[in-house]
Protein backbone atom coordinates (compact mmCIF):
# COMPACT_ATOMS: atom_id res chain seq x y z
CA UNK A 1 0.00 0.00 0.00
CA UNK A 2 2.80 2.34 0.88
CA UNK A 3 4.50 1.19 -2.66
CA UNK A 4 1.31 2.58 -4.79
CA UNK A 5 1.21 5.64 -2.77
CA UNK A 6 5.02 6.49 -3.42
CA UNK A 7 4.51 6.00 -6.96
CA UNK A 8 1.09 7.74 -7.10
CA UNK A 9 3.46 10.92 -5.28
CA UNK A 10 5.64 10.52 -7.79
CA UNK A 11 3.65 10.36 -10.64
CA UNK A 12 1.71 13.18 -9.80
CA UNK A 13 4.64 15.43 -8.93
CA UNK A 14 6.22 14.50 -12.41
CA UNK A 15 3.03 15.52 -14.12
CA UNK A 16 2.62 18.72 -12.69
CA UNK A 17 6.41 19.70 -13.15
CA UNK A 18 5.38 19.22 -16.95
CA UNK A 19 2.10 20.78 -16.63
CA UNK A 20 4.12 23.80 -15.25
CA UNK A 21 7.31 24.17 -17.73
CA UNK A 22 5.32 23.31 -21.24
CA UNK A 23 2.56 26.11 -20.73
CA UNK A 24 3.05 28.09 -23.43
CA UNK A 25 3.35 31.70 -22.46
CA UNK A 26 0.31 33.74 -23.03
CA UNK A 27 0.23 36.78 -26.06
CA UNK A 28 -1.63 39.71 -26.54
CA UNK A 29 -4.20 39.15 -29.11
CA UNK A 30 -5.62 41.41 -31.36
CA UNK A 31 -8.92 42.73 -30.75
CA UNK A 32 -10.64 44.48 -33.75
CA UNK A 33 -14.27 45.07 -33.89
CA UNK A 34 -15.03 46.84 -37.19
CA UNK A 35 -18.89 48.23 -37.31
CA UNK A 36 -20.74 46.98 -40.55
CA UNK A 37 -21.74 49.73 -42.59
CA UNK A 38 -23.58 48.31 -45.37
CA UNK A 39 -26.22 46.54 -45.51
CA UNK A 40 -28.11 48.40 -43.29
CA UNK A 41 -31.86 49.26 -42.59
CA UNK A 42 -33.56 49.85 -45.63
CA UNK A 43 -31.51 47.83 -47.98
CA UNK A 44 -33.25 45.43 -50.37
CA UNK A 45 -31.10 42.79 -51.99
CA UNK A 46 -32.25 40.51 -54.66
CA UNK A 47 -31.38 37.01 -54.84
CA UNK A 48 -28.18 36.14 -57.68
CA UNK A 49 -27.45 40.30 -57.27
CA UNK A 50 -23.60 41.22 -56.32
CA UNK A 51 -23.41 43.78 -53.46
CA UNK A 52 -20.45 44.70 -51.56
CA UNK A 53 -20.35 44.49 -47.54
CA UNK A 54 -18.88 47.26 -46.11
CA UNK A 55 -17.50 47.76 -42.37
CA UNK A 56 -15.51 50.79 -40.68
CA UNK A 57 -11.64 49.95 -41.17
CA UNK A 58 -10.60 53.42 -39.88
CA UNK A 59 -8.70 52.26 -36.96
CA UNK A 60 -7.00 48.45 -37.86
CA UNK A 61 -4.65 46.66 -35.93
CA UNK A 62 -1.27 46.44 -37.27
CA UNK A 63 -1.76 42.66 -37.81
CA UNK A 64 -5.09 40.57 -38.04
CA UNK A 65 -4.14 37.18 -36.73
CA UNK A 66 -7.75 35.80 -37.49
CA UNK A 67 -9.16 34.61 -40.74
CA UNK A 68 -12.56 36.65 -41.61
CA UNK A 69 -15.76 35.37 -42.68
CA UNK A 70 -19.46 36.57 -43.50
CA UNK A 71 -22.28 34.40 -42.56
CA UNK A 72 -26.24 35.30 -43.57
CA UNK A 73 -28.29 35.80 -40.23
CA UNK A 74 -31.81 35.40 -39.92
CA UNK A 75 -33.54 36.50 -36.45
CA UNK A 76 -31.48 34.86 -33.93
CA UNK A 77 -29.78 32.69 -36.24
CA UNK A 78 -26.52 32.27 -38.49
CA UNK A 79 -27.65 30.71 -40.87
CA UNK A 80 -25.07 27.91 -42.93
CA UNK A 81 -24.59 30.17 -45.82
CA UNK A 82 -20.99 31.83 -45.54
CA UNK A 83 -21.16 34.54 -48.19
CA UNK A 84 -17.69 35.04 -48.07
CA UNK A 85 -13.97 33.94 -46.46
CA UNK A 86 -10.73 34.75 -46.45
CA UNK A 87 -10.81 38.03 -47.04
CA UNK A 88 -8.45 40.62 -45.22
CA UNK A 89 -10.62 42.91 -43.02
CA UNK A 90 -8.60 45.67 -43.41
CA UNK A 91 -9.95 46.13 -47.13
CA UNK A 92 -12.91 47.75 -45.78
CA UNK A 93 -15.46 45.97 -47.96
CA UNK A 94 -15.80 42.51 -49.89
CA UNK A 95 -18.09 41.13 -52.50
CA UNK A 96 -20.86 38.98 -51.92
CA UNK A 97 -23.47 36.97 -54.48
CA UNK A 98 -26.95 36.98 -52.52
CA UNK A 99 -27.91 33.79 -52.37
CA UNK A 100 -31.15 32.00 -53.42
CA UNK A 101 -33.12 32.25 -50.18
CA UNK A 102 -36.90 32.76 -49.23
CA UNK A 103 -37.73 36.32 -48.80
CA UNK A 104 -37.25 37.91 -45.95
CA UNK A 105 -35.24 39.99 -43.27
CA UNK A 106 -31.83 39.01 -42.58
CA UNK A 107 -28.11 40.66 -41.31
CA UNK A 108 -24.82 39.49 -42.38
CA UNK A 109 -22.15 38.56 -39.56
CA UNK A 110 -18.75 39.87 -40.21
CA UNK A 111 -16.07 37.63 -38.11
CA UNK A 112 -12.59 38.30 -37.53
CA UNK A 113 -12.27 38.12 -33.44
CA UNK A 114 -16.29 38.94 -32.84
CA UNK A 115 -19.09 38.86 -34.65
CA UNK A 116 -20.46 42.27 -35.70
CA UNK A 117 -23.78 42.41 -37.64
CA UNK A 118 -25.22 44.57 -39.64
CA UNK A 119 -28.73 46.31 -39.28
CA UNK A 120 -31.41 44.02 -40.85
CA UNK A 121 -32.39 44.51 -44.07
CA UNK A 122 -34.76 42.71 -46.90
CA UNK A 123 -33.52 40.21 -49.27
CA UNK A 124 -36.48 39.71 -52.29
CA UNK A 125 -35.71 36.01 -52.42
CA UNK A 126 -36.63 33.16 -55.52
CA UNK A 127 -39.44 32.30 -52.86
CA UNK A 128 -42.04 34.50 -50.93
CA UNK A 129 -44.18 33.11 -48.33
Amino acid sequence: MMFMKAVAAIALAALAQTGLTSAAPLEKKDVYVPPVLYPRAGTVWYSGQRHNVTWDNSDPPASISNGAFILLRSGNYEMPLVLAHDFDLRAGRVEVTVPDVITGNFSVVLFGDSGNWSEDFLINGVLDF
